[in-house]
């Protein structure tokens, strides 16, 4: 089973409720406003914000 890409047409940053990308490579998602990485872990995505990995200005 893989991560299902229609999510994210609904999923939103859980700090800003903005737009994620996502990372195939990583397997994560991506808030490039607020610089936060959100894990996948077994094809759900861990939307918590004290789980999140900052991410630096070039990575973003």
């Amino acid at each position: 089973m893989a991560f299902d890409t229609k999510l994210m047409e609904i999923l939103a940053c859980p700090v800003c409720k903005g737009k994620l990308a996502h990372d195939k490579e990583q397997k994560e998602l991506i808030c490039k406003f607020d610089r936060l990485a959100f894990a996948i872990d077994k094809d759900i995505p861990v939307l918590l914000e004290s789980e999140a990995r900052r991410i630096a200005l070039d990575d973003a």
